[in-house]
C-alpha cells in the first residue's frame, strides 16, 4: 500500500504539466484493436497480416480483459506455445513447436521495447502497462539472431506520447492474492512525454507444506518503471526506459509421486525453500528518419542478482540442501539502417554486439554426511552479429514477393570453474577448469509470398535456426563439461485471409523442423543436479490455425489451435544403454487449444457507461515429461472469466481462474530415485477496482 503515498504527487504532475491536451487512452473500448497488428519493432514496420510468418498479436485490452498477469498465462493460449510452471521465477522455460530449454540459455527470444532479455531468470515479470505482445513462431535468426530457434516474444509498453492519464489499480483475491499498481502518463507539449509506474503483488501461497503446516509458495514482489520520450525534431526521436524489479518468494511446491499412478501426494519437506531476485533493466533508443531511410539504435544494460535455497531431497529428512547465488551483467548495442520508401524493393542492414558476465556459486550441503561442496563459475561471453534482409515486391507478377535474409553470428565464451569440498572446518580443492569456446554460424532465410488481387495471401519459408553451445554448471563426467551448438531448418507453408470487411482474420500454417545436436537436459548420476548433452537428430512437424477479430461491434473473439509431433530420430544415452529413437520429446504437448470472447455493451443503463463480459478456455494436450515417455500428463483444460463495469473514471471487476478446479501436474521431474511433481494452481476468485483520471 506504500504506492498509494505517491498518488498526490502523480496528481500534481498531471495538473501542473503544461501542454496541449490529448485524448485519453481508450484502449479498453477499441473494438478494432485485433485488426491493427502492425509490427512496432525498430526492425520492421509492416502489418503482421502481410508478413510471411506465423504470428499472434495480443493487445493490451485483451490482456486486461482476460486478467493475464504474466507470460506463463499465455501457455496454450498461443498455438503450440507451452510453459511449464517451474515453481519459482528462477527459470521460465518456453517451448514453441517443440523447441525450448529448461536449463541454460532459452531457445525463445524475449524483447521488451526492443531490449533483449538473455537470462531465463528475467523472463517472469509483471505485465502492468503492457500495450501489446507479439509472438513470432519459428526461427527468427535473420533479424533477431541469438538463440531464437523457437521464436520471439516481443513485449511493448505504453508510450507517453500516445497515452495520457493516471491509473490506480487495486486487486484482491483468494489465497491472499493482492495486486496494487499506480501509473501516470503525461505529455508536455508535442515533443516530450514521460511515464512513471509502480507495482506491488503478494500471495500467501497455494500449497501447504505438510511438515511445517505453512504455505510453501508464498511470494512478494515490487517493481517500478520510468519511460521518457523526446522528439527534438521531426526526424529524430529519443527514448529512455528504466525498470527495477524485486521479488521474494517461497518456492518449489514439489510433492513425491506415487510410483504406479505418478500422482503427486502432499508437499512434505523440512527445510524452507526460497528464491529471491533483483532485476534492473535500462535501455536507450534513438531513431532518425531520413529521406527514404531510417537509422535506429538500441542500447541496453541489464543487471540481475538472485539467491536460491532448495531442499534438494524434498523429504522430511535432512539429506541435501542446495544454495545458489548468481549475478549477471549484460550490455548490448544494436544499430540498423533500413529503407522507408514504398517502392518494390525494401532493404535492411544491421549490426549487433553484446557482453554478458555471469558469476555463479552453487553450494550443496550434504546434511546427512556433514560436508559441503562449493562450485564457482565465472562465465563471461561476448559476441557480434551482422545481418541483412531484402524484400522484392511484385516479382515477375503483381502480388508475388521474395524475401531473402542472411545473418552472421560470432560468440566467444569462457568458463573459469573451481570445485571445493568443505568438511571439519577445512576446505579442499577437488577440481579446476579454465576453458574457452568459440562459435560462429551463418543463418539464411528465404520466403515467397503471394498477395491475391482480391484479398488474402499464401507464403512459403525456409529458415535456419541456431543456438550456441556452452558450459554445464553441473556435470559428473569430463566429456560433459561443455555441449555443442544445435541447428535446425524450419520449413513452413501458410495462408492468411480476412473476412467480414477485415473484421475477422484467419491464419493457417504447416511446419516441419529438422534439427541436429538438440540440447537435451539430463539428471546427474548423483541425482543432485542437471546438465545438457546433445542428441543426434530430432524432428518436429505440425499445424497452426487461428481465427480472431471483431465480427460484431463490441464483440472480440479468438480461436487458436496448434498440433505438434516432436520425436527423436537419433538419440542414444550411452550411460544408460538406451536408444530413444522414435520417442516423443518431453515438455511438448501434442495439442494446444484456446477459445474466448469479450463482449462490451456501451451504456447498458443510466448507472453504467460500459459493461464487459470475458471468458476464455485453454486446453493442453498430453505432455510427456521424460525421454522414455513413461510418465505423462493427460489433456486438461482451464476456464477463466471476468466481468467488469465502468462508470465515469471507475471500473469494478470480478474475475475467476481455473473455474472448474482442474487437477493437473504443472511440472514433473525425477530426483534421488523419486518422481516429483507440482500441481497446477487451483480455482481462484477475486475483484478489481481501477481508477482512471
Amino acid at each position: 500500500m506504500k504506492l498509494l503515498y505517491f498518488l498526490p504527487v502523480f496528481f500534481f504532475l498531471s495538473y501542473t504539466a503544461k501542454g496541449e491536451e490529448i485524448e485519453k487512452d481508450t484502449s479498453k473500448i477499441r473494438n478494432v484493436e485485433l485488426n491493427e497488428i502492425v509490427v512496432q519493432s525498430f526492425k520492421q514496420q509492416r502489418d503482421l497480416r502481410l508478413e510471411p510468418l506465423s504470428a499472434t498479436a495480443v493487445t493490451g485490452t485483451a490482456i486486461q480483459n482476460r486478467n493475464i498477469t504474466g507470460i506463463k498465462e499465455f501457455s496454450s493460449f498461443i498455438p503450440n506455445l507451452f510453459m511449464p510452471d517451474y515453481g519459482s521465477k528462477l527459470t521460465s522455460p518456453v517451448y514453441i513447436r517443440g523447441i525450448g530449454s529448461k536449463i541454460n540459455s532459452p531457445s525463445v527470444g524475449l524483447y521488451v521495447d526492443g531490449i533483449p532479455y538473455f537470462e531465463k531468470s528475467a523472463f517472469d515479470f509483471d505485465f502492468a502497462e503492457v500495450d501489446r505482445i507479439e509472438v513470432l513462431r519459428g526461427p527468427q535468426g535473420t533479424l533477431y539472431g541469438r538463440n531464437t530457434m523457437g521464436g520471439i516474444i516481443n513485449v511493448y509498453t505504453k508510450s507517453p506520447l500516445k497515452y495520457e492519464g493516471t491509473n490506480l489499480w487495486l486487486s484482491n483475491g483468494t489465497y491472499g492474492y493482492r495486486d496494487y499498481s499506480l501509473s501516470h502518463y503525461n505529455k508536455i507539449g508535442e515533443k516530450f512525454g514521460y511515464a512513471i509506474s509502480g507495482n506491488y503483488t503478494n500471495s500467501d501461497g497455494y500449497f501447504t507444506n505438510l511438515y511445517t503446516d505453512k504455505k510453501t509458495d508464498d511470494s512478494k514482489a515490487g517493481s517500478a518503471r520510468i519511460r521518457l520520450e523526446w522528439k527534438p525534431s521531426a526526424r529524430l526521436s529519443l527514448g529512455l526506459m528504466s525498470s527495477f524489479d524485486r521479488s521474494n518468494q517461497g518456492g518449489y511446491p514439489y510433492a513425491v509421486c506415487d510410483s504406479v499412478t505418478h500422482r503427486p501426494g502432499d508437499v512434505n519437506y523440512n527445510d524452507y525453500s526460497f528464491y529471491k531476485r533483483t532485476l534492473s533493466t535500462t535501455g536507450f533508443s534513438a531513431d532518425y528518419q531520413g529521406a527514404g531511410y531510417s537509422i535506429n539504435s538500441r542500447t541496453a544494460f541489464q543487471y540481475l542478482s538472485d539467491h536460491q535455497g532448495i531442499d534438494q531431497d524434498f523429504s522430511p529428512r535432512s539429506i541435501y540442501f542446495a544454495r545458489q547465488d548468481m549475478k549477471q551483467k549484460m550490455v548490448s548495442e544494436e544499430l540498423n539502417i533500413k529503407s522507408t520508401t514504398t517502392g518494390h524493393y525494401k532493404w535492411l542492414f544491421g549490426a549487433f554486439g553484446f557482453w554478458q558476465g555471469i558469476d555463479n556459486v552453487v553450494i550443496l550441503d550434504y546434511l546427512s554426511k556433514d560436508y559441503t561442496t562449493r562450485k564457482l563459475y565465472d562465465t563471461p561471453t561476448y559476441g557480434v552479429a551482422f545481418y541483412h534482409q531484402s524484400t522484392i515486391d511484385d516479382l515477375l507478377t503483381r502480388g508475388l514477393s521474395l524475401t531473402f535474409g542472411l545473418r552472421y553470428d560470432y560468440e566467444h565464451a569462457s568458463n573459469d570453474y573451481l570445485f571445493y569440498k568443505e568438511a571439519d572446518g577445512g576446505s579442499q580443492q577437488m577440481d579446476a577448469f579454465d576453458n574457452k569456446l568459440k562459435f560462429s554460424q551463418v543463418t539464411p532465410k528465404i520466403a515467397l509470398q503471394y498477395m491475391f488481387p482480391s484479398t488474402g495471401m499464401i507464403y512459403a519459408t525456409a529458415t535456419k535456426g541456431y543456438k550456441t553451445g556452452g558450459f554445464n554448471t553441473s556435470f559428473d563426467r569430463e566429456e560433459d563439461r561443455s555441449f555443442k551448438p544445435e541447428t535446425s531448418w524450419n520449413y513452413e507453408l501458410g495462408a492468411k485471409h480476412p473476412f467480414l470487411d477485415n473484421r475477422l482474420n484467419a491464419e493457417f500454417c504447416f511446419f516441419w523442423i529438422d534439427w541436429k545436436n538438440q540440447q537435451i537436459y539430463q539428471m546427474l548420476a548423483t541425482q543432485t543436479g542437471q546438465f545438457l548433452r546433445n542428441a543426434g537428430r530430432s524432428e518436429s512437424k505440425g499445424i497452426e490455425v487461428s481465427l480472431q477479430g471483431n465480427p460484431l461491434n463490441g464483440l472480440m473473439v479468438q480461436v487458436n489451435y496448434g498440433f505438434t509431433q516432436s520425436t527423436f530420430k537419433d538419440y542414444k544415452d550411452n550411460r544408460k544403454g538406451i536408444d530413444y529413437a522414435g520417442n516423443f520429446l518431453p515438455m511438448v504437448p501434442r495439442h494446444t487449444f484456446a477459445a474466448g470472447a469479450d463482449y462490451t455493451i456501451p451504456h447498458p443503463c443510466t448507472h453504467i457507461d460500459r459493461f464487459t463480459v470475458s471468458a476464455g478456455y485453454t486446453g493442453t494436450g498430453r505432455i510427456l515429461w521424460k525421454e522414455d515417455n513413461k510418465v505423462s500428463q493427460s489433456y486438461y483444460g482451464l476456464l477463466n472469466a471476468k466481468v467488469s463495469a465502468t462508470k465515469d473514471f471507475i471500473t469494478f471487476a470480478i474475475w475467476a481462474k481455473n473455474i472448474t478446479n482442474a487437477d493437473y501436474a504443472a511440472y514433473y521431474f525425477e530426483s534421488a530415485g523419486n518422481g516429483l511433481a507440482q500441481k497446477g494452481r487451483p480455482f481462484t476468485i477475486g475483484g478489481n477496482i481501477q481508477l482512471s483520471f
